[in-house]
């Protein structure tokens, strides 16, 4: 098996989470099995989320957190994201990330737009891995909200990009989820390190 280079991120803005639990026992299977991972924790990282007035034109440098996880991003064969699902979405300081890191000239090309006029992506050949935790079950997920969040992610961000394809795991219910139960998502979720997967 051919080891990858993995950037992992942690998007839960708390210091400690079921995110954070996921993240670090993929990182650590994943690195057991000689894969590089480089390890991101959004409740560490320093920056300004807002993007304020400047536009592409005129953004703000990126902060030093940020730039490392841009340099990472650009670097790795495979993508790791952790979030929980928060009123439909991902965490506000998650979405920051998104907001300020993945640029014109980095991440898209804004130069060499296709027929549609959608810029070139400038991360494809990397796939991805989303570690979903919600109080929604999968199925209603689906059934109710029409994976709204999963198509977010996958083609409007990491997509929009170029990392695709992206899979996801989904583990709920989270709030309340205890012994077994997490320790049988921490199994799966380390087979998935292992794999790179």
């Amino acid at each position: 098996m051919s080891t990858k280079k993995i950037i992992v991120l942690n998007g839960h803005p708390g210091e400690t989470s079921l995110s954070k639990s996921l993240c670090d026992t993929y990182a650590a299977s994943a690195k057991a099995k000689g894969h590089t991972v480089r390890y991101h924790d959004i409740s560490a990282m320093q920056f300004d989320m807002d993007y304020g007035q400047g536009g592409y034109k005129n953004p703000k440098p990126l902060e030093p957190d940020l730039e490392a996880f841009l340099a990472d991003l650009e670097w790795a064969d495979h993508v790791v994201v952790a979030t929980p699902l928060w009123w439909g979405a991902i965490p506000a300081k998650l979405k920051g990330v998104f907001d300020r890191a993945l640029l014109p000239g980095r991440t898209f090309d804004t130069r060499n737009p296709n027929m549609m006029g959608v810029p070139a992506p400038m991360l494809t050949g990397k796939t991805a891995r989303v570690l979903l935790t919600s109080d929604t079950p999968p199925l209603l997920l689906r059934l109710i909200y029409s994976n709204a969040i999963k198509k977010i992610i996958s083609r409007q961000i990491l997509g929009f990009v170029g990392v695709k394809p992206t899979r996801f795991s989904s583990f709920a219910p989270a709030t309340d989820a205890k012994g077994k139960k997490v320790e049988g998502w921490l199994q799966k979720v380390a087979g998935l390190g292992a794999k790179a997967a």
